[in-house]
């Protein structure tokens, strides 16, 4: 019996999405903050492959490394490995992130400074309140607390047993920072916190203060929602 012919899958091109959904024309008309980091990927690749969108091979490569800083720290050669990424294009990523990091690096002035609960969710809420499972991010701040980097530290079932307190402060000792601030997501959708997120605040909050850094806050991001444990009083006393 003859083999039947796979099913034909469409699937859209950036150019057939409406224009207000357009990374690019968004960009133009809101600003790069509005966009999520897999679209302002997906303008740096300028296209994709068939079958996957731009933004859907951002999407992917986000997700295989652990996001920006994962394929930073990637290689050339390793990049080029991957499905649909020429060697044009892996120079186009690694450029941008270079670019990035000379920025910090030089404009220190110009970082981030965390000001509000509502500074952190504009930074991070489109991008995780996205995502299937349960991940733990860090920030780290200086001392006038201006971002320094954001570490992705555990992915998975969170709580104040599974997570070792001094993972939370391990990069903020390594780069001497004066602040943190936790941030994980509920992919329920729902940000309430839970005995075990007070209970993880708490446990921070103490080693926070014998190790002289400041745990800044806790924020739970659930879907288009955040709640601050600081300020509701949870877990700081």
């Amino acid at each position: 019996m003859a083999q039947q012919p796979e099913p034909t899958r469409y699937h859209a091109t950036i150019k057939e999405w409406p224009t207000s959904e357009r990374p690019r024309e968004r960009l133009q008309h809101y600003g790069a903050e509005a966009l999520s980091t897999a679209e302002l990927l997906g303008i740096v690749l300028r296209v994709g492959q068939r079958g996957e969108t731009a933004v859907a091979m951002a999407r992917r490569l986000l997700e295989t490394y652990g996001g920006l800083r994962g394929l930073a720290q990637a290689s050339f050669g390793q990049l080029c490995q991957e499905r649909g990424l020429s060697t044009a294009k892996v120079a186009q990523i690694k450029a941008c992130l270079e670019l990035g990091r000379r920025l910090l690096a030089t404009a220190p002035d110009e970082r981030l400074q965390i000001r509000s609960p509502a500074d952190v969710a504009n930074l991070l809420l489109a991008e995780m309140s996205l995502l299937e499972r349960e991940e733990m991010w860090v920030l780290l701040l200086d001392t006038r607390y201006r971002l320094k980097e954001v570490v992705k530290l555990y992915a998975g079932s969170l709580n104040a047993s599974t997570v070792r307190i001094a993972e939370l402060f391990r990069d903020a000792v390594r780069t001497n920072s004066a602040a943190i601030l936790v941030t994980h997501n509920h992919p329920s959708g729902d940000p309430t916190p839970s005995p075990e997120d007070i209970r993880l605040t708490e446990m921070a909050v103490q080693a926070g203060k014998l190790l002289d850094i400041e745990v800044l806050d806790h924020i739970i991001i659930g879907q288009g929602r955040y709640v601050s444990l600081k300020e509701r009083g949870l877990g700081f006393g």
